[in-house]
């Protein structure tokens, strides 16, 4: 093999791995392109979904707060009930003493005539 055919081997050989490594550029610049595209789609359905939770967050807190206001309005409706029928047996048991009161004296006097 003579120089001359020696260089443009060399010349071939290089021009080749010149070749391939344009390629491989390429190819890594496609692989960043595609990586970025995925994170930015992951960062919008990431900022979606924290849009949501947030919107969920708020139907559960406004959900449990009108909840505990039916619960206190509930509470507040069995006070009261409690209170009349406390203020309703206190007069019958009121009531029931006198009439007691009442037959005890009749029954003295029953026995006194």
């Amino acid at each position: 093999m003579t120089i001359e055919e020696r260089f443009e081997r060399i010349e071939h050989v290089t021009a080749g791995l010149a070749e391939e490594r344009r390629k491989d550029r390429e190819d890594y610049r496609q692989l960043w392109r595609d990586t970025q595209r995925q994170i930015n789609d992951l960062a919008v359905k990431l900022d979606r979904l924290a849009d949501d939770s947030r919107a969920a967050d708020k139907r559960l807190e406004e959900k449990i707060e009108s909840l505990a206001e039916e619960s206190r309005a509930a509470d507040r409706r069995l006070e009261e009930k409690i209170d009349r029928l406390a203020k309703e047996s206190r007069a019958a048991d009121q009531r029931l003493g006198e009439r007691i009161e009442s037959l005890v004296v009749a029954i003295g006097r029953a026995l006194t005539k």
